[in-house]
């Protein structure tokens, strides 16, 4: 019976010695940089600055759209930016006009090897400097994505933690599993059609997944929103388009020409 007393004058002793130790402290909300989509910002009140976020979902999804979105905006507060394209996607023409600065971005073309595409993503957060920097894993199938360690994404997890520096992933599924702190899922609602003049794509996000606000993924709240003509078909066009002329083109030293 006498040991409720005991721990009780132990805990006393050890609360007045180490009080600072066992002071609860929470982490601050992480500063967040909006997309410029308002249906998007709403839901995920904007992308958390120094983490992994994820947004994933089938072509013609919105990805491409979303990320030429937030590139602008970021790049519109003479940010710079970086862009990892492994399959060589990215228009610049079209980024353009969405409003990316393109003196403000760094484009990366890896070639579709995943190992150099994450190399590429560890040596930009480790130089720092860098508002964002888009990883377009869209392109590469979802077996090579899911062979990729978690020992690797729990490295760039650490590489961008405590930095001013947003790193997003496009892919086809969710893969990074808990190192992503926000997880978007895009889904395709549905198509504008005025009565036969395509007036553009109506995708729907939602939050899978947000450390920084839990309460965001526990409601299952969803958002759509659209997407008009020309910006849908400037992400269609950026896929890449496999002609003669350009299969030629792979004899030419650093242009590689990939078949899907």
């Amino acid at each position: 019976m006498r040991s409720a007393p005991i721990r009780v004058q132990l805990e006393q002793k050890l609360r007045d010695r180490y009080r600072t130790s066992f002071r609860f402290s929470q982490r601050p909300q992480p500063e967040t940089a909006l997309t410029g989509i308002e249906a998007v910002d709403q839901l995920s009140r904007g992308l958390p600055r120094g983490h992994i976020t994820e947004i994933f979902g089938r072509d013609s999804s919105g990805r491409t759209t979303l990320l030429l979105s937030a590139l602008a905006q970021i790049t519109e507060k003479e940010e710079v930016c970086g862009l990892i394209d492994p399959a060589g996607t990215f228009d610049p023409t079209s980024a353009a006009t969405i409003g990316v600065d393109l003196e403000r971005l760094l484009w990366i073309r890896t070639g579709r090897d995943i190992d150099q595409t994450l190399k590429a993503t560890d040596l930009l957060l480790q130089g720092g400097g860098f508002g964002l920097i888009g990883v377009d894993l869209g392109e590469f199938p979802l077996a090579t994505v899911r062979r990729i360690p978690f020992s690797s994404w729990f490295r760039l997890q650490r590489a961008v933690e405590d930095t001013p520096t947003i790193l997003l992933f496009l892919n086809r599924d969710s893969s990074l599993k808990t190192c992503a702190s926000l997880v978007l899922r895009l889904q395709l609602d549905c198509t504008d059609w005025s009565p036969h003049l395509f007036r553009g794509i109506r995708p729907r996000v939602e939050i899978i997944r947000s450390k920084t606000d839990p309460t965001a993924s526990w409601n299952n709240a969803s958002q759509r929103f659209w997407i008009p003509p020309a910006n849908y078909f400037q992400a269609v066009a950026n896929r890449p388009v496999h002609t003669p002329f350009i299969k030629e083109a792979s004899s030419i030293e650093g242009v590689s020409c990939h078949e899907s």
